[in-house]
C-alpha cells in the first residue's frame, strides 16, 4: 500500500478526530504546509466526513482572496508556520486543533499540563497553557502560538489555548493528531485523580 495523498491524510486524521470524540460535529481544523502553500479546511467543514471542497489552498505568506473560505483559524495556523520557518527553517509541516474535552477542561486549571502517565512524560513532558482575550480566529492567539510553538526545533510540539483546546504542531498531520491523542489521555488521568480527591502533585515525586 502506497503513502496516502495529502487529501487522504486529511480524511484519516479528520475521522479519527470525530471518532476519538476530540472534535464536536463542526469543531477543530487541519492543514498542511508544503512549501509555498497551505492546505487547510474549509470554513464550517465537517472533518469527520470531508469532501474535496473542504480543503483549501491558501498562500503560506500573506492573505489573500481564498482565505475566506478557509478555517477562521488560519489566521493561527499561518503564524505558527512562518515562525517555525523563521527560526528553524522549516518549509513543510501539518497543524492540527481539536477540542478536546479534558485537556480544555484541564486548561481551566493549570497554566501547564504536567502528565502523570510515563507514555505522555516522554513525549510531552509539560504543556504550556495560553490565554487570550479574542480566543477564536485572532492575531492575538496566532502571535502566542507562533511564540510557543517554535520554541523547540523538534517539529512536534504541543500547546493548549485556555477555553479552547489544543494546537499541535508536527512533521506530518498523523505527527500533530498522536500529541493531541496523548495530552487528552493524560488529561483525562489528571482529571479522574483530582475528582477522586488525589493531590495529583504526589505522583510526580
Amino acid at each position: 500500500m502506497g503513502k496516502p495523498s495529502l487529501f487522504e491524510q486529511f480524511q484519516i486524521v479528520g475521522r479519527d478526530l470525530y471518532v476519538s470524540r476530540l472534535i464536536s460535529s463542526h469543531g477543530g481544523n487541519l492543514s498542511i504546509r508544503q512549501g509555498d502553500d497551505i492546505y487547510i479546511t474549509r470554513t464550517r467543514s465537517q472533518l469527520g466526513h470531508l469532501g474535496f471542497e473542504d480543503v483549501v489552498k491558501v498562500a503560506f505568506d500573506e492573505p489573500g482572496y481564498r482565505d475566506e473560505h478557509a478555517s477562521c483559524e488560519l489566521v493561527v495556523h499561518r503564524a505558527i508556520y512562518q515562525a517555525r520557518q523563521k527560526k528553524w527553517g522549516e518549509t513543510e509541516g501539518a497543524i492540527v486543533h481539536a477540542h478536546a474535552l479534558a485537556t480544555t477542561v484541564r486548561s481551566m486549571l493549570d497554566d501547564v499540563i504536567e502528565p502523570l502517565d510515563s507514555e505522555a512524560r516522554l513525549f510531552i513532558p509539560d504543556v504550556e497553557v495560553v490565554t487570550s482575550k479574542t480566543p477564536v480566529g485572532s492575531a492575538d492567539v496566532g502571535a502566542l502560538f507562533a511564540q510557543t510553538l517554535s520554541k523547540s526545533k523538534d517539529p512536534n510540539t504541543v500547546a493548549v489555548l485556555r477555553g479552547h483546546g489544543p494546537f499541535a504542531h508536527g512533521a506530518t498531520l498523523e505527527d500533530a493528531y498522536r500529541l493531541v491523542s496523548i495530552l487528552e489521555h493524560s488529561s483525562t488521568i489528571l482529571n479522574t485523580i483530582q475528582s477522586l480527591g488525589a493531590a495529583h502533585k504526589e505522583y510526580l515525586d
